[in-house]
């Protein structure tokens, strides 16, 4: 059984013990042991027995968990791994990082229902690593013995580098050399140390759900290859051995650069007696050479996996070269710097975050500056508009598919899911999502799982999720067109970026960042007046700061090598808003030429202040000759 003690928290003292093979802890009430505290996530994590101990598992929470032993800290949030055994003394820290609610692990021993069933569990026969050169040898001397474990050799060797086919042919090796065995299971050990059941199979070909786990803790434990027998006793005389009506089981480890790596176990379920010495030393010898196989296989898979990670992240990156951070966005104003301070709180945290913005305002340019600036920079930075698909497609983008799932599926593909793996997944547009997307969206915040199309195989990714759209996502939700449950599981850090009109500071500092941008690429020095710029700045940027881009583009694309762009080189609509004419209203208490003789003077004034002061300048931009300004001047009785 397991003990805890909530240390610090809303629920301090309260204790929560359980001799349940598995339980899980978590915020809502159907969680077995419940945690008030609003930081922690409705189904926070998860602590099992195997493996002869106590593991505990995050159930990809939103804050993750940390694990303090003595004086040293684990993560468990997928960065380094998802589950962790626990000992007592283990203190678990949930929820908020700043303030978590801590449980210390008072108790850790076997449950009760462990303790019964290894009372049956009765060693019969068990050699170690050391004997193995004995075994060896003996087969050098022993030519039958030879001459049966090259057959087997080949029987491994036919497999290829697929696993599976290496596993299905071990199997077959085992059948052949144990003729007592009826059953054959093979572990191996996962990334989380621990060991899965990757084949299992009879000798009529029925595949079957698992062997002995019992057998499995008892192998490690011993670092043994063991016989057992399912006895109430140890029987050590043979012939009551093959009397009485016992069950028997080898299983064998695989050894890998001194640790053991896999366990083979072949079963005896159809008939009475016990394995052999013999068949031990057999088997033992036997998983020396599938070890090889095995191992290469799984090198050979390992291999296989990178190419296509690489080739599927060659193509992204491809179309996504830039990387920024937040020192790359051009804006001075004080709402852009609030939203900085604002994002390097969870740069590093699990967080989902939600960015909303009017289209152009650069949703995307956020997202990438976050990954790029977290801990994760080192993965892939994805971005899919989900607008731009329709959902046949959307889905077979971000989960991927199988080869033949759909018409055209003519080959393999991973999803960006999978592809950003590690990394981050920017969906913009998410509001533009179908219902069915949006549920199985909510399947991988929830459990980190995605299913290809076409694939009956579920596969786990560590993808930190940042959103976008420029629809009021609580609008779309009272709506009923967009799931509540994945708003909440969305919108945990929402940002919202102002438009451009509300940003009036950065417009200079951003034109010119264009400017100098398109000179360098178009190989021209244009520059502009502030006039022009006076003008951009006033003008209301529906399209915000892709607009503005363009703008300046288009500006200088027209322009002549060393051009200056003025009020007239820019659009009507861009220049009527503020433009002088606009800003001198029909005034009925004075005559046209009073009217226009202002407006003159405001032309002369801006004129004579964009040249320095230089009245020469001044004149021969306005179109006129030098005596004519001065007449001007002095006509209208301006004070210069």
């Amino acid at each position: 059984m397991i003990k805890f003690q909530i240390i610090e928290g809303e629920q301090s003292g309260e204790c929560f013990e359980s001799d349940e093979a598995v339980f899980t802890i978590g915020r809502i009430d159907n969680n077995d042991f419940s945690l008030s505290d609003y930081h922690i996530s409705s189904e926070h994590a998860q602590v099992f027995w195997e493996d002869n101990q106590y593991i505990f598992k995050d159930l990809r929470s939103t804050n993750g968990s940390v694990i303090k032993r003595g004086e040293d800290l684990f993560t468990v949030n997928g960065a380094h791994h998802w589950e962790l055994p626990l000992q007592q003394g283990d203190r678990l820290l949930l929820g908020a990082p700043h303030s978590p609610v801590i449980i210390e692990c008072k108790k850790v021993a076997s449950p009760s229902f462990v303790d019964e069933s290894d009372k049956k569990t009765k060693v019969v026969l068990a050699r170690d690593k050391s004997q193995l050169e004995t075994f060896q040898e003996k087969a050098l001397d022993d030519h039958n013995l030879a001459r049966i474990m090259y057959r087997m050799v080949q029987t491994i060797g036919k497999s290829g580098l697929r696993l599976s086919d290496v596993l299905d042919n071990v199997a077959k090796a085992v059948f052949e050399l144990i003729k007592l065995s009826t059953n054959v299971s093979i572990y191996l050990k996962n990334r989380s140390n621990r060991f899965k059941l990757k084949y299992s199979c009879s000798r009529q070909g029925k595949e079957q759900s698992n062997g002995s786990r019992s057998v499995i803790r008892l192998v490690l434990k011993r670092k043994q290859a063991v016989v057992v027998a399912d006895a109430p006793e140890v029987l050590s005389d043979s012939e009551s051995i093959l009397a009485a009506d016992i069950k028997s089981v080898i299983a064998v480890p695989f050894w890998h650069k001194g640790k053991i790596s896999g366990i083979l176990q072949c079963d005896n379920r159809g008939s009475n007696g016990i394995f052999s010495e013999k068949e031990l030393e057999y088997l033992t010898l036997l998983s020396y050479q599938a070890n090889l196989a095995i191992q290469n296989a799984r090198y050979f898979g390992q291999l296989e996996q990178k190419e296509k990670q690489v080739e599927s992240e060659n193509y992204y990156l491809k179309k996504n070269r830039n990387i920024f951070t937040f020192n790359d966005i051009i804006g001075e104003s004080d709402e852009m710097h609030k939203i900085f301070e604002q994002l390097k709180k969870v740069l590093d945290t699990r967080v989902s975050i939600h960015i909303w913005g009017e289209t152009g305002t650069g949703k995307e340019l956020i997202a990438s500056s976050i990954h790029y600036q977290s801990k994760r920079k080192d993965k892939m930075f994805v971005a899919q508009n989900c607008a731009a698909l329709p959902e046949n497609l959307l889905e077979s983008e971000l989960f991927g598919h199988e080869k033949g799932s759909f018409t055209g599926a003519d080959r393999k593909k991973k999803g960006l899911f999978e592809i950003s793996d590690g990394g981050t997944l920017f969906l913009d547009e998410i509001a533009d999502m179908s219902p069915s997307l949006q549920v199985k969206l909510l399947r991988v915040l929830q459990e980190g799982e995605i299913r290809p199309v076409g694939s009956t195989q579920v596969k786990y990714v560590d993808v930190r999720i940042i959103s976008a759209t420029h629809k009021n996502l609580e609008k779309e939700v009272e709506n009923n067109n967009f799931r509540e449950d994945l708003f909440y599981r969305l919108h945990v850090f929402p940002i919202k970026l102002p438009p451009l009109r509300d940003r009036q500071g950065d417009i200079e500092i951003l034109t010119r960042h264009f400017l100098e941008k398109f000179n360098r690429e178009l190989k021209k020095d244009v520059s502009i007046s502030k006039c022009a710029l006076e003008e951009m700045k006033g003008y209301k940027w529906k399209g915000n700061i892709r607009e503005l881009e363009n703008e300046v583009q288009r500006l200088v694309i027209l322009a002549d090598s060393e051009d200056t762009i003025k009020t007239d080189n820019l659009r009507a609509h861009q220049r009527k808003q503020t433009s002088v004419m606009g800003r001198k209203m029909y005034d009925k208490s004075k005559t046209l030429k009073e009217l226009v003789g202002e407006v003159e003077k405001i032309i002369i004034r801006q004129a004579i202040k964009d040249s320095g002061g230089n009245k020469t300048n001044a004149a021969k931009n306005l179109g006129i000759t030098r005596e004519g300004l001065y007449k001007k001047i002095s006509r209208f009785n301006m004070e210069l």
